[in-house]
Protein backbone atom coordinates (compact mmCIF):
# COMPACT_ATOMS: atom_id res chain seq x y z
CA UNK A 1 0.00 0.00 0.00
CA UNK A 2 1.35 3.08 -1.40
CA UNK A 3 1.94 5.53 2.07
CA UNK A 4 3.76 8.58 -0.04
CA UNK A 5 2.38 9.74 -3.94
CA UNK A 6 3.70 11.77 -6.79
CA UNK A 7 2.10 14.16 -8.21
CA UNK A 8 1.23 11.72 -11.37
CA UNK A 9 0.32 8.67 -8.68
CA UNK A 10 -1.87 11.25 -7.01
CA UNK A 11 -3.86 12.44 -10.19
CA UNK A 12 -4.41 8.64 -10.60
CA UNK A 13 -5.75 8.28 -7.63
CA UNK A 14 -7.97 11.38 -7.36
CA UNK A 15 -8.61 10.86 -11.53
CA UNK A 16 -8.08 13.73 -12.39
CA UNK A 17 -4.79 15.86 -14.72
CA UNK A 18 -1.68 15.75 -12.57
CA UNK A 19 -1.52 19.68 -13.49
CA UNK A 20 -4.53 20.00 -11.18
CA UNK A 21 -2.60 18.28 -8.49
CA UNK A 22 -0.26 21.39 -8.62
CA UNK A 23 -2.56 23.66 -8.83
CA UNK A 24 -4.15 22.26 -5.57
CA UNK A 25 -0.90 21.71 -4.01
CA UNK A 26 -0.14 25.91 -5.20
CA UNK A 27 -2.90 27.14 -4.22
CA UNK A 28 -2.59 25.45 -0.36
CA UNK A 29 -5.61 22.63 -0.52
CA UNK A 30 -2.93 19.75 -0.29
CA UNK A 31 0.31 19.40 1.83
CA UNK A 32 3.33 18.45 0.07
CA UNK A 33 6.63 18.48 0.48
CA UNK A 34 9.46 18.33 -2.07
CA UNK A 35 12.66 15.76 -2.37
CA UNK A 36 15.98 16.81 -2.68
CA UNK A 37 16.06 16.57 -6.44
CA UNK A 38 12.78 19.32 -5.99
CA UNK A 39 10.03 16.86 -7.22
CA UNK A 40 6.72 17.11 -5.23
CA UNK A 41 5.27 14.49 -2.91
CA UNK A 42 2.60 13.76 -1.02
CA UNK A 43 1.55 11.83 2.07
CA UNK A 44 -1.26 9.39 2.00
CA UNK A 45 -2.89 11.09 5.26
CA UNK A 46 -2.55 14.41 3.46
CA UNK A 47 -4.11 13.42 0.06
CA UNK A 48 -6.89 10.85 1.58
CA UNK A 49 -7.78 13.86 4.25
CA UNK A 50 -8.37 16.54 1.06
CA UNK A 51 -10.48 14.00 -0.83
CA UNK A 52 -12.76 13.83 2.18
CA UNK A 53 -13.13 17.43 2.18
CA UNK A 54 -13.58 17.99 -1.11
CA UNK A 55 -15.86 15.09 -1.71
CA UNK A 56 -13.77 12.89 -4.07
CA UNK A 57 -14.18 9.21 -3.49
CA UNK A 58 -11.23 7.01 -2.57
CA UNK A 59 -10.60 4.26 -4.58
CA UNK A 60 -11.81 1.18 -1.97
CA UNK A 61 -9.47 -1.65 -3.54
CA UNK A 62 -6.72 0.82 -3.27
CA UNK A 63 -7.70 1.84 0.29
CA UNK A 64 -8.17 -1.95 1.43
CA UNK A 65 -4.99 -3.81 -0.32
CA UNK A 66 -2.77 -5.36 2.58
CA UNK A 67 -4.21 -3.39 5.11
CA UNK A 68 -5.32 -4.96 8.45
CA UNK A 69 -8.94 -4.86 9.14
CA UNK A 70 -9.86 -2.04 11.90
CA UNK A 71 -12.14 -2.55 14.39
CA UNK A 72 -13.38 -0.10 17.29
CA UNK A 73 -14.98 -1.05 20.36
CA UNK A 74 -16.96 1.24 22.30
CA UNK A 75 -18.18 0.29 25.88
CA UNK A 76 -18.00 2.09 29.16
CA UNK A 77 -17.35 -0.72 31.00
CA UNK A 78 -13.32 -1.27 30.67
CA UNK A 79 -13.56 -5.31 31.91
CA UNK A 80 -15.76 -5.91 29.09
CA UNK A 81 -13.81 -3.78 26.55
CA UNK A 82 -10.48 -5.52 27.36
CA UNK A 83 -11.96 -9.01 27.03
CA UNK A 84 -12.96 -8.04 24.14
CA UNK A 85 -10.23 -6.52 22.76
CA UNK A 86 -7.41 -9.00 23.65
CA UNK A 87 -9.83 -11.75 21.89
CA UNK A 88 -9.57 -9.79 18.90
CA UNK A 89 -5.75 -9.09 19.49
CA UNK A 90 -5.36 -12.93 19.49
CA UNK A 91 -7.65 -13.88 16.75
CA UNK A 92 -5.86 -15.63 13.51
CA UNK A 93 -6.91 -12.63 10.90
CA UNK A 94 -4.69 -10.59 12.72
CA UNK A 95 -6.86 -7.09 13.22
CA UNK A 96 -5.75 -4.06 14.09
CA UNK A 97 -7.88 -3.04 17.18
CA UNK A 98 -8.29 0.46 19.13
CA UNK A 99 -11.31 1.33 22.13
CA UNK A 100 -12.89 4.23 22.95
CA UNK A 101 -15.46 4.83 26.01
CA UNK A 102 -17.90 7.04 25.67
CA UNK A 103 -19.71 8.24 22.24
CA UNK A 104 -17.45 11.62 21.85
CA UNK A 105 -14.18 9.25 21.85
CA UNK A 106 -15.90 7.27 19.53
CA UNK A 107 -16.26 9.93 17.15
CA UNK A 108 -13.00 10.76 17.53
CA UNK A 109 -11.94 7.08 16.61
CA UNK A 110 -14.30 6.85 13.75
CA UNK A 111 -12.23 9.81 12.00
CA UNK A 112 -9.12 9.28 12.67
CA UNK A 113 -8.83 5.37 13.07
CA UNK A 114 -11.33 4.63 10.29
CA UNK A 115 -12.44 1.78 11.23
CA UNK A 116 -14.29 -1.15 9.16
CA UNK A 117 -16.05 -2.28 12.15
CA UNK A 118 -17.62 -1.31 15.44
CA UNK A 119 -18.30 -2.88 18.52
CA UNK A 120 -21.10 -0.26 20.36
CA UNK A 121 -23.11 -0.27 23.66
CA UNK A 122 -26.01 1.01 23.26
CA UNK A 123 -26.22 2.48 27.20
CA UNK A 124 -23.20 5.36 27.32
CA UNK A 125 -22.99 8.08 29.97
CA UNK A 126 -23.06 10.99 26.95
CA UNK A 127 -24.65 9.73 24.31
CA UNK A 128 -26.68 6.51 22.98
CA UNK A 129 -25.67 4.37 20.73
CA UNK A 130 -28.56 5.05 18.58
CA UNK A 131 -27.12 8.50 17.99
CA UNK A 132 -24.03 7.30 17.17
CA UNK A 133 -25.35 4.81 14.60
CA UNK A 134 -27.71 7.44 12.90
CA UNK A 135 -24.35 9.45 12.64
CA UNK A 136 -22.34 6.78 11.38
CA UNK A 137 -24.60 5.91 8.48
CA UNK A 138 -25.48 9.30 7.58
CA UNK A 139 -22.27 10.47 6.54
CA UNK A 140 -21.17 9.14 3.01
CA UNK A 141 -17.56 8.60 4.68
CA UNK A 142 -18.63 6.17 7.05
CA UNK A 143 -21.96 4.57 6.33
CA UNK A 144 -19.25 1.90 4.64
CA UNK A 145 -18.76 0.92 8.37
CA UNK A 146 -20.24 -2.70 9.86
CA UNK A 147 -21.83 -2.05 13.49
CA UNK A 148 -22.70 -4.52 15.68
CA UNK A 149 -24.27 -3.87 19.06
CA UNK A 150 -24.13 -5.42 22.45
CA UNK A 151 -26.54 -4.52 24.72
CA UNK A 152 -27.55 -6.04 28.38
CA UNK A 153 -30.74 -4.00 27.87
CA UNK A 154 -31.81 -5.42 24.34
CA UNK A 155 -35.48 -6.04 24.38
CA UNK A 156 -37.82 -5.74 20.68
CA UNK A 157 -38.27 -1.77 20.97
CA UNK A 158 -34.78 -1.30 21.25
CA UNK A 159 -33.64 -3.80 18.96
CA UNK A 160 -35.34 -2.58 16.25
CA UNK A 161 -34.65 1.51 16.99
CA UNK A 162 -31.09 0.15 16.53
CA UNK A 163 -31.55 -1.93 13.15
CA UNK A 164 -33.80 1.26 12.02
CA UNK A 165 -30.92 3.86 12.59
CA UNK A 166 -28.40 1.20 10.89
CA UNK A 167 -26.89 -1.55 12.72
CA UNK A 168 -26.07 -4.65 11.05
CA UNK A 169 -26.31 -7.20 13.48
CA UNK A 170 -27.64 -6.95 17.48
CA UNK A 171 -26.88 -8.97 20.16
CA UNK A 172 -27.72 -9.30 23.91
CA UNK A 173 -24.72 -9.07 26.91
CA UNK A 174 -22.64 -10.86 27.19
CA UNK A 175 -22.00 -12.79 23.81
CA UNK A 176 -19.93 -15.93 24.24
CA UNK A 177 -16.29 -14.11 22.28
CA UNK A 178 -16.20 -17.07 20.22
CA UNK A 179 -19.45 -16.13 19.03
CA UNK A 180 -18.99 -12.33 18.16
CA UNK A 181 -15.48 -13.10 16.45
CA UNK A 182 -17.42 -15.83 14.14
CA UNK A 183 -20.05 -12.34 13.56
CA UNK A 184 -16.65 -10.13 13.19
CA UNK A 185 -15.75 -12.06 10.63
CA UNK A 186 -18.69 -12.83 8.64
CA UNK A 187 -19.93 -8.86 9.29
CA UNK A 188 -16.30 -8.31 7.35
CA UNK A 189 -16.30 -10.79 4.87
CA UNK A 190 -13.55 -12.81 6.08
CA UNK A 191 -13.35 -16.95 6.33
CA UNK A 192 -13.51 -18.13 10.23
Amino acid sequence: MRDVFTVFTASQYCNVSSKTIINWIDAGHIKAYRTVGGHRRISREDLEAFMLRQGIPIPQAEADEGRKKRILVVDDDPIIVESIVQALEEDAHDYEVVSAADGFEAGLQVTHFKPDLLILDIMMPDIKGYEVCRRIKASPETRHIKIIVLSAYLDEEKFNRMTAEGADVCFNKPLPLPQLLEEVARQLGLDR
